[in-house]
C-alpha cells in the first residue's frame, strides 16, 4: 500500500516487486539508526523481569537491538506461512 502511494507520488511505472524490497531496507535502516541513537544518548542500565525471572542488567541500546533482531526474525518466519495460509483458503 504505501509502495504503491511513493510510486503514484514519485509519478513511476517500476513495479511493486521492485519498489517493496526497497521500501523494506528504507524502513530496517531508519529502525537501526534510530536504535543506535538512542544507544550512544542513553547508556541506561536496565534489567528486563517476565515473571520470576530477572535478567542482568544492560544498556537500553543492546535491549532495543535485540528486541528489534528477534522481531524481524519471528516476521520473517512468519509471513511466509501467513501467506502459505491464505493461499491454501483461496483454493477452497
Amino acid at each position: 500500500m504505501v509502495a504503491g502511494l511513493i510510486c503514484r507520488a514519485i509519478g513511476s511505472q517500476l513495479p511493486m516487486k521492485i519498489i517493496s524490497p526497497i521500501l523494506a531496507c528504507l524502513i530496517v535502516a531508519v529502525v537501526i539508526s534510530a536504535i543506535a541513537i538512542v544507544s550512544v544518548q542513553n547508556a541506561t542500565l536496565v534489567s528486563i523481569q517476565f515473571m520470576r525471572f530477572q535478567s542482568v542488567q544492560l544498556p537500553v541500546g543492546i535491549v532495543l537491538a535485540f528486541s528489534v533482531a528477534i522481531g524481524l526474525i519471528f516476521t520473517a518466519i512468519l509471513i511466509p506461512v501467513w501467506q502459505q495460509m491464505n493461499y491454501t483458503g483461496e483454493e477452497e
